[in-house]
């Protein structure tokens, strides 16, 4: 039996970074995970690019399965399963930070006011306008990505959008002076975590050759414009801000990589710079 923290041996008080892995999973997805997690939900950050790389596996397996069935190709019918899986497997939780976020414009230049709207469970005008342009913007490129045969590029995209968001919660503060559900996240970030969130995402864009390094640096540029609204707008960031940044960033990325259709598939890897 387990004794109580003062009590624990050296081998029950060292944490496993599997524990991390799981908060991560639960987090961020429907998946639940079947063994015990880390009660320190902060040290589940420097997995959050793993989750994304585990969506977006999800959805290029679907794309990849769509495209082998005995009938000619419907990619709009395949991009709009892929949009309807990844609001599943989320649970539409960024989609619900973006609808927030929407609504909290109405705030015009007052802080509080902005934040309380955010915290309301209804969703107002701005929330709809906002949730419809980023599924279309997000089927639209799904689309483009599966008639040139470039799903691939999903998987660095949707590890880069979890990642920012770890950008984010370690190195700004937490707007709210309550409680939330991004502040045991934020109060115990550091930068070891963030470190490893960045070297998780920049490696496996180092598979993708320059273009992933490319990405990586407009992912940043995004979240830093973000940021900057952010602390400017809000003092700080909430859970509804960091789901914003995974949605905005997401898009911004799946566009960038859905514009050049096949072009973009001669410039993946390093050979055509050598």
């Amino acid at each position: 039996m387990r004794g109580e923290a003062g009590n624990q041996g050296p081998e029950e008080g060292r944490k496993s970074p599997i524990r991390g892995l799981g908060g991560a999973i639960t987090t961020l997805t429907l998946v639940q995970w079947p063994g015990e997690e880390d009660k320190d939900l902060s040290d589940s950050l420097p997995w959050f690019p793993l989750v994304g790389l585990f969506v977006g596996l999800i959805l290029y397996g679907i794309g990849r399965t769509w495209s082998l069935l005995p009938f000619i190709q419907w990619p709009a019918g395949a991009a709009l399963v892929m949009v309807a899986i990844e609001v599943w497997v989320t649970r539409g939780l960024h989609l619900d930070g973006l609808a927030d976020w929407a609504d909290s414009a109405g705030g015009l230049f007052d802080r509080e006011k902005r934040l309380a709207i955010m915290k309301d469970v209804r969703v107002g005008t701005f929330g709809i306008l906002a949730l419809i342009l980023v599924l279309a913007a997000k089927w639209l490129a799904f689309e483009r990505l599966l008639s040139s045969a470039s799903i691939i590029w999903l998987l660095t995209v949707f590890m880069l959008s979890r990642g920012m968001m770890v950008e984010l919660i370690t190195t700004f503060p937490y707007a709210r002076t309550g409680e939330g559900m991004a502040r045991p996240f934020v109060d115990g970030a550091s930068q070891k975590h963030r470190i490893v969130s960045h070297c998780l995402s920049l490696g496996f864009c180092l598979i993708y050759g320059p273009l992933g390094f490319a990405l990586f640096g407009l992912a940043g540029f995004i979240t830093w414009l973000f940021g900057a609204y952010c602390r400017h707008q809000y003092g700080g960031i909430t859970g509804d801000l960091l789901g914003t940044t995974n949605e905005i960033v997401e898009v911004g990325l799946l566009m960038t990589c859905a514009l050049p259709g096949k072009t973009i598939l001669s410039y993946t890897g390093w050979s055509w710079i050598f």
